[in-house]
């Protein structure tokens, strides 16, 4: 269902128009690829299902500039995106591909389920809520299909990843693939109380004492939990003074050597804090895992073989427009298509 922000778009795209003084024009070409055409009508429906579910423009006016805004920024890249479709369905009838009958029926069916479109009624009424026609549905479905379908078989099916390009990815990622260690902790915060003169010499002997104390008790097992309840100055003490798990290398130097020598379940000394003093029991550990080559491999092969195919593909598209006629009935539209295409071609070559 077209929402409010969906309308405003399409009223403003509406205004933005320009039709000639007595005119009649019945549809408006935008531009022809290879004899396809792309309508003023379909751009417009990219345009606004692009933008209906922007929030910041959930409450906009036909007249509103972020409206206006936020049309031109997404324009140059969806006009582009629209020339590449018609490049790839063409492509994909030289291959001789269609969507038949049944693998429409079947796709009807899965959109029925997974909206919990009960009946044929209910199906309809959905269509019309977005403006389509069952004639729409199966154009649009059919251009994805054969935009997907040649994209596989002209690119996606030739890409692979050597062996040595994936060895060469997994030696420079190496942090990619290590889980750093954990520490799970339980601590105990004496306050010592800072004025605008300093800190007393007698409070903070006393918080010291307060929290060797403690410490003894600890020892002598009475419960971690139970003590920083009653006697922390930390948040953690809501939690019976339990903090994490943290990654090791997250911990400031001096307490990573400090834990680093203990075994879960000890106590460290007395430390001081810039807030006081803190006890601190080494609740759990985990060590480093490094996840071996032959592990990642899978990952590393989805990974690289989708930095190579998004390569590939543009590459692919750029070859199949080099081969079209291009032929553009609006200047404007061309110029965004122009601006995107060489901001393309620039990503590309770096």
């Amino acid at each position: 269902m077209l929402n409010r922000s969906a309308v405003a778009i399409a009223v403003l795209l509406a205004a933005l128009a320009i039709v000639p003084t007595g005119a009649q024009i019945i549809e408006q070409v935008l531009v022809n690829v290879n004899g396809d055409i792309l309508t003023k009508t379909e751009f417009e429906q990219r345009q606004v299902a692009t933008l209906r579910n922007r929030p910041e423009l959930a409450n906009t006016t036909p007249d509103d500039v972020t409206l206006r805004r936020a049309i031109a920024e997404v324009t140059p890249q969806l006009i582009l995106e629209a020339v590449d479709e018609l490049l790839l369905v063409q492509r994909g009838r030289e291959l001789g591909l269609a969507l038949g009958d049944e693998q429409f029926t079947s796709i009807v069916d899965n959109i029925k389920k997974s909206n919990n479109l009960e009946n044929e009624d209910q199906f309809q009424a959905a269509l019309k809520q977005e403006g389509m026609t069952m004639t729409d549905l199966r154009r649009a479905l059919e251009r994805q299909m054969l935009s997907s379908e040649a994209q596989r078989r002209d690119v996606v099916d030739k890409i692979s990843v050597t062996e040595a390009e994936a060895r060469t990815y997994y030696d420079a990622h190496a942090a990619e693939f290590t889980t750093p260690s954990e520490v799970t902790l339980r601590e105990i915060l004496i306050d010592v109380p800072v004025s605008d003169r300093g800190v007393n010499v007698a409070e903070d002997d006393a918080a010291r004492a307060e929290a060797e104390d403690i410490r003894k008790r600890l020892l002598a097992g009475e419960p971690f939990p139970r003590l920083a309840a009653e006697s922390s100055d930390a948040p953690s003490k809501a939690n019976g003074g339990l903090i994490g798990p943290i990654k090791g290398n997250e911990l400031a130097e001096p307490l990573q050597k400090l834990l680093g020598g203990m075994k879960v379940g000890e106590l460290t000394e007395v430390v001081r804090t810039p807030r006081g003093y803190q006890v601190l029991k080494l609740e759990s550990r985990t060590e480093t895992k490094i996840r071996t080559f032959d592990d990642a491999r899978p990952d590393i092969s989805n990974k690289v073989g989708g930095e190579k195919m998004a390569q590939e593909r543009l590459k692919y598209l750029e070859k199949l427009r080099a081969q079209a006629t291009i032929t553009w009935r609006n200047d404007e539209l061309k110029k965004a298509y122009e601006q995107a295409l060489a901001e393309r071609r620039k990503a590309l070559a770096g």
